[in-house]
């Protein structure tokens, strides 16, 4: 039986993908399990792997999760041609537990070309400005990310953190060419409906990061929201596991990205794609 798939742009991707960030900021695991969590993934079927450049500890290791993930797929014994590895650039995190912001040209331009390297490829296949920084027009950011699609560095163009209006200028300042907004969205944080109905309309993936509530809080998922943990007990399912059958129930365009750096909790959300749930059973959800 051939995986079920998704649309990003013109590639077609698992209906869930891997997020890497907990695999390089603080509390990550050493570097053999994060590598056997990134094969686990590879190895259920997941064809989608979320990083960016900003996920790394000390100001010495930037772009820690774009070189370990190169290395996993170098390393992984089956085919990862059909992989697509969707990075992020404009968030900087100057190695004090901080995040800054540069969405200047310039600077995108040259995070590009650190990427290219650091993921071994000649262009990214998917490319998305990670969040607006207020010191740059938002129309300039885009309009470099725009640049490096004609340019054929990146080959898909996406954006991170952004409200309608942004998704709207920024598809116009592309050309029409916006492949994937990527916004919190979980249980707990609910406010980008809004962006997640936008992109159905639109056409375009939509990326929850941090769908299971986040590093913090993922373990406690069905703990905080009780409907979420009565209907998995009654479907015999991990209320994490439900959730993200939730999401892709909600929208055929939803792709979520649940962070993971154990390889059981990969296969766990993974196998997600096989929970179909009645209207009836989404409705209750999206009510509580």
């Amino acid at each position: 039986m051939t995986n079920p798939t998704r649309t990003i742009g013109d590639v077609q991707v698992s209906p869930i993908g891997l997020g890497g960030m907990p695999m390089s900021i603080e509390g990550r695991p050493d570097e053999a399990r994060s590598i056997a969590t990134i094969h686990a993934a590879l190895d259920a079927g997941i064809t989608l792997i979320d990083t960016a450049d900003a996920y790394h500890l000390t100001a010495t290791d930037v772009g820690h999760n774009e070189t370990l993930i190169a290395k996993a797929l170098s390393s992984y014994g089956g085919d990862t041609s059909n992989v697509l590895v969707a990075t992020k650039g404009g968030h900087l995190r100057p190695g004090d537990g901080s995040w800054t912001l540069n969405g200047s040209p310039a600077y995108l331009k040259q995070a590009v070309e650190a990427s290219i390297k650091r993921l071994g490829v000649e262009a990214i296949g998917l490319y998305q400005f990670h969040r607006p920084d207020p010191q740059t027009p938002y129309e300039e950011s885009v309009g470099a990310i725009r640049d490096l699609l004609d340019a054929g560095k990146i080959r898909q163009a996406g954006i991170s953190n952004a409200n309608p209006e942004q998704i709207r200028q920024a598809n116009e300042i592309i050309g029409g060419r916006l492949v994937s907004v990527q916004n919190q969205f979980s249980p707990k944080f609910r406010s980008s409906e809004p962006e997640l109905d936008l992109c159905d309309e639109l056409g375009i993936a939509f990326l929850p990061w941090s769908p299971l509530g986040g590093i913090s809080n993922a373990g406690e998922l069905g703990e905080k929201h009780p409907a979420f943990h009565t209907l998995a007990a009654e479907l015999g399912v991990s209320p994490q596991k439900l959730t993200l059958a939730w999401m892709l129930a909600k929208s055929p365009v939803v792709i979520p990205i649940p962070g993971s750096s154990r390889p059981e909790t990969i296969r766990d959300s993974y196998s997600a794609i096989e929970l179909t749930l009645t209207p009836e059973q989404v409705a209750t959800l999206d009510a509580s």
